[in-house]
């Protein structure tokens, strides 16, 4: 039997934080830099209409979701976390990226237990149906939503999510951090 119900978001929770910026700067004629990335709507650091990027999304999305770079130590982790825990990625994706989110996530051998591309930002309702014990994200609004329906949330580290955090919240630096904490997680169920 496996002890916890781990729920992961994929884009800049698993994959580098700002691996849109480059093709972004280049298409929209930008030099932002990561440390002006202070917010989580690309539209809003780019200093442009939510319909352009829309349209810019549309044109270069396969291309940006199947060439973003894994953080640090993500394969690494997730494995080990596989080997005691079901783990289930989370996706505010369109659904018409699960085909694709599924053969990046087999090419880049990260294990999971199942995949499920939302198409919207709302992680709630799956998050209690998966039973979630702990949920991995990056997203500030996605963090304090799930915590306060009772959702452990490990939020990891950006320049756009840097704000206040609840006590269900958890901001970590990295996925060796992320190891350790659900390491301390489960010594503390048992303990109890």
């Amino acid at each position: 039997m496996k002890n916890f119900n781990i729920c992961i978001d994929i884009d800049g929770t698993i994959t580098d934080a700002y691996y849109w910026l480059n093709i972004t700067n280049k298409y929209f004629n930008k030099n932002i830099t990561e440390k002006q990335i202070t917010k989580y709507y690309i539209h809003e650091v780019m200093g442009i209409k939510q319909s352009e990027y829309e349209e810019f999304y549309e044109k270069n999305k396969i291309q940006i979701h199947s060439e973003q770079k894994l953080r640090e130590d993500v394969q690494i982790v997730i494995k080990k976390l596989s080997l005691m825990h079901n783990i289930f990625f989370v996706t505010a994706r369109e659904k018409s990226l699960t085909m694709l989110t599924h053969s990046y996530l087999r090419k880049n051998e990260i294990p999971y237990d199942d995949l499920f591309v939302l198409g919207s930002h709302y992680k709630v309702d799956k998050a209690r149906e998966l039973e979630c014990n702990v949920f991995i994200e990056d997203n500030y609004d996605n963090a304090v939503q799930l915590s306060k329906a009772g959702v452990k949330v490990l939020l990891l580290d950006t320049n756009y999510n840097r704000k206040p955090l609840n006590e269900n919240i958890i901001r970590v630096f990295s996925w060796k951090e992320i190891y350790s904490i659900i390491d301390k997680l489960i010594l503390q169920c048992k303990a109890m």
